[in-house]
């Protein structure tokens, strides 16, 4: 006689159904290759080869709201790069839909985030292209982003997998002013052009020469010796919206 016969079977649930398994210590590698498969597939889906990435401050207002705010100085300052950063994104847009290619050849990405992300896929939205955005995974920036285009609105929790997702598809970068974090993603991927770990020509533009010059200065560093001056040709500093929009197209043109 079977003594087993009441007991009722269940069915074992597939690893990969498993949320508790998903989200455990264990699993962190399958989270990781997800944040690099998904994008990926959706990039490919989208045949987005190429990205001109703008980083910048999540704290820029837009005009729009400037009135709303305390602090109208600094707040001026920043809304002028919204301003300056949204103008250049449209232009850009519409130079990449214009360009003799069966699809938009360059699509403009941002950190997903607000302030002067948001008003990087605001002005290519209003170009009416295609648009990405790369959010991290923060109380402060966890906000609706109405500009991006969905397909390729990507939120990630690992800052490298996000990284690596910048960098992979650039073909030019666009600083504004910003934080640690617009600092962060500037100097990493300077470093990596520097090294030759990234072998690609990519025109960079740091834009808002009163900003950078107050923040930085460079000449101490070739004064010191700890890079050379051929280093500072890595990137071309501007405050105006026409001679940034020149100078990165007349270097992709050239591609």
């Amino acid at each position: 006689m079977n003594k087993n016969k009441n007991i009722k079977k269940t069915q074992t649930e597939k690893a990969y159904k498993n949320l508790d398994f998903l989200n455990s210590k264990d699993a962190r590698i399958v989270r990781i290759l997800s944040e690099y498969l998904y994008p990926k597939a959706q990039f490919e889906e989208e045949n987005i080869q190429n990205t001109i990435v703008i980083f910048g401050s999540a704290r820029a207002p837009s005009p729009e709201d400037l009135g709303s705010q305390e602090g109208s100085n600094k707040n001026l300052k920043l809304a002028e790069y919204y301003d300056a950063t949204r103008t250049l994104s449209k232009k850009l847009t519409e130079w990449s839909k214009n360009l003799n290619e069966e699809y938009q050849k360059y699509v403009i990405c941002s950190g997903g985030g607000p302030g002067i992300m948001i008003a990087a896929n605001r002005g290519a939205s209003e170009a009416e292209g295609k648009n990405s955005a790369l959010r991290i995974s923060l109380p402060f920036e966890n906000i609706p982003n109405p500009y991006v285009s969905p397909e390729l609105d990507f939120e990630f929790h690992y800052f490298f997998t996000r990284k690596f997702w910048f960098s992979y598809l650039a073909k030019a970068l666009i600083i504004m002013p910003g934080g640690f974090g617009t600092l962060d993603e500037f100097f990493e991927i300077l470093t990596l052009i520097q090294t030759g770990k990234i072998k690609k020509k990519m025109p960079i533009v740091l834009f808002g020469e009163e900003y950078w010059n107050k923040l930085i200065n460079f000449e101490t560093l070739v004064e010191f010796g700890t890079i050379n001056r051929e280093d500072l040709d890595l990137f071309f500093l501007t405050s105006n919206v026409d001679e940034a929009y020149e100078y990165i197209v007349s270097n992709l043109s050239s591609k």
